[in-house]
C-alpha cells in the first residue's frame, strides 16, 4: 500500500539535479541561510521532515555536532538515498539520526524537538492539509524551540508566477502533490503562534529563509 505523500519515489533519482538546473544553488543557500541564522550549536532534538535526498543532513551535523536527528520522509526512496548519504558521507553520525518512513503522523505523541526543520516542504499542500500539518509540527516543538523554515516566497514578479506554475504543474503530474498554487504558509505558521525573522532571500526574492519562534 502506497503511503500518502509518497510521490516523490518517481523523481528521487534525479531530483537535486533537476533543483540545481532550474535553481542552481539557491535552493541550497536558503537552507544554509536559515540553518546560519536559527540552529543553536548545541542543540539536541532535530526534526528534519521532507528531507529529500539527505543532503541537509551535513548541514545540520556540520553546525551542531551533538544533534540528535530525527529524519522523516513519507518517500521509500529518498529515505534510502538519505540513509546512503550518510553510510558514505558521515558514518561516525549514524546513531544520531533516526530513519523514519512516514508523514507527519508518524510523530509519537509527546516527542519534542528543539528546532523543526521544514526546507521546500510546506509548499507542497493545499491549504486546508498545510494547517492540520503546521499544527502537528507545532504540538511538537518545544516550549523554547525554533522552526526553520526554507521555501519559495509568494510570488511577487511576473517570472515567479510562470515559474511556479510550471513548477506546480510538474509535480502534479509526477508525484501527485494537493497544491495547485503556493499555499499562505506564512498564514499557517503565524496561525500557530509563530512570530517570524528574516533570515535571506535568493534568486531574485523567489527563494526565502527566515526563522520562527
Amino acid at each position: 500500500m502506497r503511503l500518502p505523500d509518497s510521490g516523490f519515489d518517481t523523481v528521487a533519482a534525479f531530483y537535486d539535479a533537476l533543483a540545481r538546473l532550474v535553481y542552481g544553488p539557491a535552493l541550497r543557500q536558503a537552507q544554509q541561510a536559515a540553518l546560519d541564522a536559527g540552529l543553536p550549536a548545541g542543540t539536541g532534538r532535530v526534526l528534519v521532515i521532507g528531507g529529500g535526498t539527505g543532503w541537509v543532513l551535513g548541514e545540520v551535523l556540520r553546525r551542531s555536532p551533538p544533534a540528535r536527528i530525527v529524519y522523516l520522509e513519507a518517500s521509500p526512496r529518498m529515505l534510502a538515498r538519505s540513509q546512503a548519504w550518510l553510510h558514505q558521507y558521515l558514518p561516525q553520525h549514524l546513531a544520531q539520526v533516526e530513519f523514519r518512513l512516514g508523514t507527519e503522523a508518524a510523530l509519537r505523541p509527546h516527542e519534542q524537538f528543539d528546532v523543526v526543520l521544514t526546507f521546500f516542504f510546506l509548499d507542497l499542500f493545499e491549504p486546508g492539509r498545510l494547517r492540520a500539518i503546521v499544527a502537528r509540527l507545532r504540538s511538537g516543538l518545544a516550549p523554547a524551540g525554533v522552526w526553520l523554515l526554507a521555501d519559495f516566497a509568494a510570488p511577487h514578479r511576473w517570472w515567479h508566477h510562470i515559474l511556479l506554475w510550471l513548477m506546480y504543474r510538474f509535480f502534479g503530474l509526477s508525484t501527485g502533490i494537493s497544491a495547485r498554487q503556493r499555499p499562505p504558509i506564512e498564514a499557517a505558521l503565524r496561525w500557530a503562534g509563530l512570530t517570524a525573522a528574516p533570515a535571506g532571500r535568493s534568486f531574485g526574492g523567489m527563494v526565502e529563509a527566515s526563522v520562527w519562534r
